[in-house]
């Protein structure tokens, strides 16, 4: 069984078209890296993917199961981190993890051993407001990987993380399912194995999925 599966997924703004129609077949542990410019749809595809945007036309099976008819199945076991971090800037690193602990029902220690996957524990007292924005996003990958999902929807998670950050972005997605978006090919090369070229909300290559090499 596949762990992502969509086929033909469209997505429209009105009357225009702004994506696909997209396949993707993806198993349980794999890696795929979407890479296009900005504008390119990778964002609208990322959101349509983590059910957080129904799409105008097309099929999503995440686990076996229909995504778009049983969303509230599928988004516990989906982590999702988009251009921001999802944060509260008056929250402490630490408060910010135990609020999001709690929604997923999970014990305060989660909190602070997540903190200290990401290498912020001598700033867990701190506000997010006096964190530096590699820190934030540091903090935002704690958040997205808190409830341990079994797929991860990362857009752009290297910005503003320095070398040592983009080590720690493969050693956090250990085994797990994930779709990184990202301009830089050789990250995405570092990170995945098969890439999705978007242009303009279409599939740039035929076949669209390639091996990055």
């Amino acid at each position: 069984m596949s762990a992502l599966r969509a086929r033909g997924l469209t997505q429209r703004f009105g009357s225009k078209r702004v994506l696909g129609p997209i396949d993707i077949e993806m198993e349980a542990g794999e890696r795929l890296a979407l890479l296009g410019d900005n504008g390119a749809g990778k964002t609208t595809l990322l959101r349509v993917l983590a059910t957080l945007s129904r799409p105008a036309a097309g099929e999503l099976q995440l686990f076996g199961v229909d995504a778009l008819a049983r969303r509230e199945r599928v988004r516990p076991r989906i982590g999702y981190l988009g251009h921001r971090s999802g944060l509260y800037p008056h929250l402490s690193a630490r408060q910010n993890l135990e609020f999001f602990a709690t929604l997923y029902d999970l014990e305060p220690a989660r909190a602070r051993s997540a903190l200290a996957e990401v290498g912020l524990e001598d700033v867990a007292d701190r506000p997010l407001s006096e964190l530096s924005r590699g820190m934030e996003q540091r903090l935002g990958l704690a958040r997205s990987l808190l409830h341990d999902p079994e797929l991860v929807i990362l857009d752009e998670p290297d910005a503003s993380l320095d070398s040592g950050g983009r080590e720690l972005l493969d050693r956090l997605l250990g085994g797990r399912t994930a779709v990184v978006a990202s301009h830089d090919r050789a990250l995405a090369q570092s990170l995945c194995g098969r890439a999705l070229n978007l242009r303009a909300g279409r599939a740039s290559s035929d076949p669209a999925l390639e091996m990055l090499g």
